[in-house]
């Protein structure tokens, strides 16, 4: 049988449909469909897609296992470099890392790496895994995780896994920080994917003290000079949003990206009234941005009964730092791109409510300093949108919280913490970094792969500790 060189396609919600509700949108391989796509596998003798991997899963060993239906090893091989298999299989950029690595791609398409293992995981999860909890030694070592979002899980998971008792300390009511307030239900389900991946880093005897903010009721120093914690890990992400500074952004009816989809996702405002989380969107909805949150922001307006949905974004398509599945998605939904677009203005009405978005066309000139053509505003063409809410959608910064209360604590200009990109030690003996907090915002996987180096690196230095 000749090798295809196209993905199996993911089966999804109709857009007509699923554009009504908060379901999930793609609906996962089935058996005959994973283990075909896993048989496109080339199991090349150095493989490249390995090198993609910022966690670095033994991705030929996975698919193996999948090809020869062995799933209860696929999924152990998995969980060997990634302790949420399940996330990552829904919300990884694949296409930009293993994926893109992948020689398929140099003729046709990859092998669907992310499809599989959400396959793998979904799986595991519905058969119920056995997870067998660490047996730690009287006097083994303890590590406070500051912030349950993806760097701060997956460095608790793999402390856990080496003996050492984890503390995890949740500045929210619940864990998994962007996992559970930033990205939607209809691309990661709350309860049936990111609640069971917690709950799994909790059977190794992870414990997570939820309405804890560190830097308010506690210290880093006050851990580990008053608790008893032999190193901490920063993993608070970036929280802080961004503003573009136009005129009218303070009237009401103008929301952050983050405190839509919090209010959304984390506080359930999709399910008012049922949740005493109400959220007016409006007819008319504007989006500025062009990455993942500002899909997720368009994508959640137009599920909670807008009509217009609007991405307003500076740039033209080539230049989208959104996934291009998920752009796609929200066009097939019916959202409507204004690309070489640039808000000016916020325009409101006599009740300090947004009744306009007044914008102007852009052309793209000569390239900046990311690469990519800097948009240069074409003199004239200002025009009016009508509008009942704007999101701003154009990244964030970190929360100054941590850095503020934590003296000796180096930090860049932007108020980033500053770590060593390897170890992900600090300026400051014992504490480590990791993630957002470090990077400024991006991926979950990348998070991710910061909490492992970082763990590695924490576990080299409590031995050291304990030697001495």
């Amino acid at each position: 049988m000749a090798l295809s060189l196209e993905k199996h396609k993911m089966p999804v919600q109709d857009p007509k449909v699923r554009a009504h509700n908060f379901d999930e949108v793609a609906l996962g391989y089935d058996e005959e469909t994973a283990v075909a796509e896993a048989e496109r596998c080339l199991h090349c003798k150095v493989p490249q897609c390995r090198k993609g991997c910022p966690v670095s899963i033994d991705i030929p060993t996975f698919i193996g296992h999948i090809k020869e239906r062995k799933f209860d090893e696929a999924i152990k091989t998995i969980k060997e470099s990634n302790g949420l298999p399940a996330v990552c299989g829904r919300v990884c950029p694949q296409e930009n890392q293993c994926e893109k690595m992948c020689i398929l791609a140099k003729k046709g398409e990859s092998v669907a790496i992310g499809r599989l293992e959400r396959f793998v995981a979904d799986r595991a999860m519905e058969q119920g895994e056995e997870i067998k909890p660490v047996e730690y030694s009287e006097d083994a070592q303890k590590v406070a995780v500051i912030g349950a979002g993806p760097s701060g899980l997956s460095c608790a998971g793999d402390l856990a896994k080496k003996g050492y008792k984890v503390t995890i300390f949740e500045a929210l009511h619940k864990a998994g920080g962007v996992l559970s307030y930033g990205i939607p239900e209809f691309r990661l389900p709350k309860e049936k994917v990111v609640a069971k991946e917690i709950e799994n880093i909790e059977k190794l005897g992870v414990k997570i003290e939820l309405d804890s903010v560190a830097g308010r009721l506690f210290t880093v120093d006050e851990l580990m000079e008053e608790e008893g914690f032999d190193a901490v890990f920063l993993g608070t992400g970036a929280g802080l949003p961004h503003f573009q500074g136009i005129p009218g952004e303070s009237l009401n009816g103008v929301y952050s990206a983050n405190e839509f989809l919090t209010r959304c996702n984390l506080m359930k405002a999709y399910r008012f009234p049922e949740y005493a989380t109400p959220i007016k969107v409006g007819k008319n909805v504007a989006v500025v941005g062009g990455g993942n949150v500002a899909m997720d922001a368009a994508r959640t307006a137009l599920r909670l009964g807008a009509e217009h949905v609007y991405i307003v974004y500076r740039r033209s398509e080539a230049e989208l730092p959104a996934r291009k599945e998920e752009v796609e998605h929200a066009k097939e939904e019916g959202i409507d791109f204004q690309l070489l677009t640039n808000p000016v203005e916020v325009l409101g009405n006599e009740d300090g409510w947004v009744k306009g978005l007044r914008c102007i066309r852009m052309e793209l000139g000569e390239p900046d300093a990311s690469g990519r053509r800097r948009p240069v505003p074409v003199e004239g063409s200002e025009f009016d949108l009508p509008m009942d809410t704007v999101i701003i959608a154009i990244g964030t910064g970190p929360n100054p919280i941590i850095a503020q209360t934590t003296p000796g604590l180096e930090t860049s200009k932007r108020g980033n913490i500053v770590a060593d990109e390897e170890s992900c030690a600090t300026s400051k003996p014992g504490v480590f970094a990791g993630g957002d907090i470090v990077t400024g915002a991006a991926t979950v996987i990348l998070a991710m792969g910061a909490g492992r180096k970082a763990a590695a690196a924490i576990d080299e230095y409590l031995k050291e500790k304990r030697s001495k």
